[in-house]
C-alpha cells in the first residue's frame, strides 16, 4: 500500500499554497505563441509577455487532465437529493451552470467561450486544471483573475468525479486516485496544498531528476489561497515568507513524474511571462458606498496602530513585508510547524531557487503580515482562511467557532467579508464528507481562528472608523 502510495505522490497536483500555483499534460498538438522577448528583466513588465503569460495560464496544459466534457455532463447523477432531481430536470446548459456554482468554478471574464477559468478545456473536450482554480474566482458576482477562489470545492469534485466514471467504468485520474492517499482539502475554499510541494519535492533531486526516496513526514492541514495582486509588491514567497520571488517558484506543482528536467527548461519562459503577468494584476476598488469622514478617521488608526507591519498606502506606499513572531500574532502554528528546515532548505538549494543562489529562511519562526491592497475582497481572512470578515477580525472574541458560507447574499456589506452562518459547534447529524466541508470548523487542526489581537487595544469607534478605511485599501 505504501508503496503505491508513493507512487500516485508523484502525480498528485492542486492549487497552490500560500501564494501561486502552477498550472496545468502536455497536449497532443500545444497552441501556438509567439516568441518570447529576452528574459532580462527590464523594469515594469512588458505588456506583450504579459498577455502571452495570461493565455498560457488559460490555454497551455502542463499536467494530465482530470476530466473531460463528458464526466462533467454525467457527474449530477452521483449528487444527493434534491439536487439530482434538480439536474435531471434541467437542460443540459442548466445542469453545466449547477456544476460550476457546486464546485466553485467560473465563466472567464471578457470571454463567450462557455469555458471556465479554473481548468484548460483543449478541443478534445479534456479538463486540465490551472492556477486560477485556486486564484481565480467570483466577486459580486464577476469573475476575478487573482482573487483567491474561496469558493472552490475541490476535494468534493474529485470524490463526486471518481464515483461518477467508476460507475460508468471510465479511467481514473492521477487526482482520482491520489485523493484516496491524501486529502486535497477539508473545507471548501481551502485546499492541503503546502503538502502536495513537500511530497512532490521529496522524489527529486536539486536538478529535478526524479528519486527513489522515503516517503516524507507529512503534517496535513488546509490553506486559504492569497490575493495575486499582493505578488508585485513581495520580494518573498508564502505566509511563512521562507523563499524568494521568482518565475521558477510558480513552477514546482508542475513535478508530475511526466515532466522530467527537460521540461522545466523547456517552459521557463512561459513562466517568465506568467510572471511579468502577475505583475499586472491590480487589486480592486471597493464598488459600494464608503463613508469618507469616518474612513478618514479611520486612516488615523490604522497609521498609528496597524502600519508598522501592513505598510502604508495611498501616494507614498511601504511594504515592510515584516515576519511577525508566531508567540505574538498568535495565530494557527501548524502551517508554520508543517515544514521542516530541512525541507525549507531542500527547497533552498533545488532548481526552484537557482540552486542555492535564491538563499531561504530556513526558519522563520513566525508568519509574514501581508499587504493590505483589496482586502475587502480577500475573505476569508488569515492564513487557514478561518476568519470571515473584517469584522471578526477586529473583534477577536466574536469569531465563529464554527460558520457555512451564506449561498445567496454571499457578501456581507456591513461586516465587510463572506456572509455566514455561525455555530457554537458542529450542528447534530453532519457526516464527514461532502456535508461536512460545507462548514468551518476552528475546532479542526489547523483551523484555528485565535490569534491577531491586535484590535484589543481600539476602541469601538476607532474599530468602526478602522473598518470602513479597510473599504478603501
Amino acid at each position: 500500500m505504501m508503496k503505491l502510495f508513493r507512487t500516485f505522490c508523484f502525480c498528485l497536483i492542486a492549487c497552490l499554497a500560500t501564494h501561486v500555483v502552477p498550472c496545468g499534460v502536455t497536449p497532443a498538438v500545444e497552441p501556438t505563441f509567439p516568441e518570447p522577448p529576452s528574459p532580462e528583466s527590464t523594469g515594469s513588465p512588458d505588456p506583450e509577455a504579459a498577455e502571452r503569460g495570461y493565455r498560457f495560464l488559460t490555454e497551455k496544459k502542463y499536467l494530465t487532465p482530470d476530466f473531460n466534457d463528458s464526466d462533467l455532463a454525467e457527474v449530477w447523477k452521483v449528487w444527493p437529493e434534491p439536487l439530482r432531481t434538480a439536474a435531471e430536470k434541467a437542460s443540459a446548459a442548466e445542469r453545466r451552470r449547477l456544476a460550476f456554482a457546486r464546485y466553485g468554478l467560473t465563466l472567464r471574464p471578457d470571454d463567450d467561450s462557455g469555458k471556465p477559468l479554473q481548468y484548460v478545456v483543449d478541443d478534445r473536450g479534456d479538463w486540465t486544471m490551472n492556477c486560477f482554480a485556486c486564484h481565480g474566482g467570483s466577486l459580486l458576482g464577476q469573475p476575478t483573475p487573482g482573487l483567491p477562489n474561496s469558493n472552490f470545492a475541490l476535494q468534493t469534485l474529485t470524490e463526486e468525479m471518481r464515483l461518477s466514471k467508476a460507475m460508468r467504468q471510465q479511467k481514473l485520474s492521477r487526482m482520482d486516485v491520489g485523493s484516496l492517499f491524501m486529502p486535497l482539502g477539508e473545507s471548501r475554499g481551502v485546499t492541503n496544498a503546502v503538502m502536495f510541494g513537500v511530497i512532490l519535492l521529496a522524489y527529486r533531486d536539486a536538478e529535478l531528476n526524479l528519486l527513489d526516496a522515503p516517503l516524507p513526514k507529512l503534517v496535513h492541514h488546509d490553506m486559504d489561497p492569497p490575493p495575486w495582486w499582493h505578488f508585485q509588491k513581495k520580494k518573498r514567497l508564502y505566509i511563512d515568507g521562507f523563499a524568494a520571488t521568482g518565475h521558477r517558484p510558480l513552477m514546482q506543482f508542475m513535478l508530475i513524474k511526466q515532466n522530467g528536467p527537460e521540461k522545466f527548461r523547456q517552459w521557463e519562459d512561459d513562466y517568465r511571462d506568467v510572471e511579468a503577468w502577475l505583475q499586472t494584476v491590480q487589486p480592486p476598488e471597493y464598488p459600494l458606498a464608503v463613508d469618507q469622514e469616518l474612513a478618514a478617521q479611520g486612516r488615523q488608526v490604522f497609521t498609528q496602530n496597524c502600519a508598522q507591519c501592513h505598510g502604508t498606502y495611498g501616494a507614498k506606499e511601504t511594504y515592510p513585508e515584516k515576519i511577525i513572531p508566531l508567540e505574538e500574532v498568535g495565530t494557527d502554528p501548524v502551517r508554520l510547524q508543517a515544514l521542516t528546515p530541512k525541507h525549507r532548505e531542500l527547497y533552498g538549494a533545488s532548481w526552484f531557487s537557482d540552486l542555492g543562489k535564491k538563499p531561504v529562511i530556513a526558519d522563520p519562526g513566525g508568519y509574514v503580515a501581508p499587504p493590505l491592497d483589496g482586502v475587502w475582497a480577500s475573505a476569508p481572512y488569515f492564513h487557514n482562511g478561518s476568519v470571515p470578515t473584517l469584522w471578526h477580525v477586529l473583534h477577536p472574541d466574536s469569531r465563529p467557532a464554527v460558520w457555512r458560507r451564506q449561498t445567496d447574499a454571499p457578501f456581507d456589506q456591513q461586516r465587510i467579508g463572506l456572509a455566514v452562518d455561525t455555530f457554537d459547534k458542529l450542528p447534530e447529524g453532519i457526516k464527514n464528507g461532502i456535508e461536512r466541508r460545507e462548514f468551518y470548523s476552528t475546532q479542526d487542526r489547523g483551523k484555528s481562528a485565535a490569534g491577531h489581537r491586535f484590535p484589543d487595544e481600539l476602541t469601538e469607534p476607532q474599530k468602526q472608523a478602522l473598518l470602513e478605511y479597510l473599504k478603501t485599501l
